[in-house]
């Protein structure tokens, strides 16, 4: 396929718009955003999206699990679509640009492919999938995942949130389910933008990530059990601490993933402690320990050293223990082709790149199941992220955006 003239790129000031018109919707408490999934905010940031694709004369169709698909035709009709996009919902204190910039990079490709009256052989769809973040209804990239058929659609319907709102339900609610069938759709290939959510980039200098590898993931939730009791009158010797068992399994969890370092990374996120009053010694701790490693042998090990090293700290305590696997993903390692022309369109624009390794889960990692798949990172400040001082800068933003242009447009092909 020819690839587009090095002078081919997007307008960030318009794409910069954008993503701050979308800010204003589900707005956070301290600058960023809180946009959480199949919430009536959610709903007005998917007709804000639809109004825009419907104005850059995009035909938008919505599956049953409320992914959002805009199509932009291409010159022929038996080629697959080359699709690309990430997700509109945030966290509870969500910032800005996360799973935003390559929805609305997205769109902002298509935006300048009419701006140069640019036909291609496939089509081009942008994609906006459900419930990314997880946060609401767990696990993350929910819908992405049944789409590439890891998870059972009635399944991920009856997923509740912490006050017992069914999937299913909220997605009628907000008038999103649509009647496509999930995973009906063949691709070409897909690509995703996404800040970094990390600090590698913007401390090595370079403008742009090219994602070679997701890492995987694994989470474990450890319930501990002891003895609710008086903080003050229990003697230490007739102690049953589940928090100090839980501590004790948290250092092991360090301990563990220091131990493949660099690379791989654990800690415990979600942590619960039972009845959590201050004068009652914890009679019971849950958490989840989070493991990954962009390899599958190392995740493994570390799956098992908790497993043994947890159980022989609470039998030396007297305290019960149980474990149990609720979620995780073997590594990705994203298509060839298309990485290599990720890395092509920034060499073309003159944008300083380096490999990189996605510590996140995206939908980009399920979809690379059933599809040729790649992604793009562009820096953020600090590296922060998930939180409401997420910040990226418009020219991070831009180039990020230009090299998912260069890359979608020669992968679908620029007719002449």
């Amino acid at each position: 396929m020819a690839a587009p003239a090095a002078n081919m790129t997007t307008n960030g000031d318009r794409l910069w718009d954008a993503i701050m018109e979308m800010a204003k919707i589900g707005p956070g408490v301290a600058g960023g955003n809180n946009r959480q999934t199949l919430t009536d905010a959610d709903s007005e940031g998917r007709h804000l999206f639809k109004r825009w694709c419907d104005e850059a004369g995009l035909t938008t169709g919505v599956d049953e699990m409320g992914n959002m698909f805009a199509r932009r035709e291409g010159t022929d009709p038996d080629a697959l679509p080359v699709y690309v996009g990430s997700h509109l919902d945030t966290q509870p204190t969500g910032g800005k640009y996360d799973g935003v910039l390559g929805v609305l990079g997205g769109l902002e490709l298509v935006r300048t492919l009419n701006d140069l009256d640019i036909k291609t052989k496939h089509p081009i769809v942008v994609t906006n999938w459900t419930n990314e973040e997880g946060t609401r209804f767990a696990p993350a990239m929910l819908s992405s995942g049944v789409f590439a058929g890891i998870h059972e659609r009635d399944w991920a319907y009856d997923k509740t949130d912490a006050r017992g709102a069914r999937f299913g339900d909220e997605l009628e609610r907000i008038g999103w389910k649509g009647d496509e069938k999930v995973g009906d759709r063949k691709m070409h290939a897909m690509f995703e933008l996404h800040i970094e959510q990390g600090p590698i980039l913007e401390a090595e200098g370079k403008e742009i990530g090219v994602v070679t590898n997701g890492q995987g993931l694994s989470w474990t939730q450890v319930t501990v059990t002891g003895k609710d009791s008086h903080t003050g009158s229990t003697p230490m010797p007739m102690r049953k601490n589940a928090g100090l068992g839980m501590a004790r399994i948290l250092e092991l969890v360090d301990e563990i993933a220091w131990s493949h370092k660099p690379h791989a990374v654990g800690a415990a996120g979600h942590i619960d402690v039972y009845p959590n009053s201050r004068n009652v010694i914890p009679g019971k701790t849950v958490f989840t320990v989070d493991f990954r490693s962009p390899d599958l042998a190392v995740i493994t090990d570390m799956e098992q050293r908790l497993d043994k090293g947890a159980r022989e700290i609470c039998e030396e305590m007297g305290l019960g223990i149980e474990l149990e696997k609720v979620g995780g993903f073997d590594p990705v390692a994203f298509d060839e082709t298309c990485v290599t022309a990720v890395r092509n369109a920034a060499d073309r624009l003159g944008y300083s790149h380096q490999n990189i390794v996605s510590g996140a889960g995206h939908d980009a990692c399920w979809i690379a199941r059933v599809a040729p798949t790649a992604m793009i990172m562009c820096p953020c400040v600090d590296g922060l992220s998930h939180n409401e001082a997420e910040e990226i800068s418009k020219e991070w933003a831009k180039a990020g955006a230009d090299v998912l242009f260069h890359a979608v447009v020669e992968t679908a092909g620029i007719v002449e």
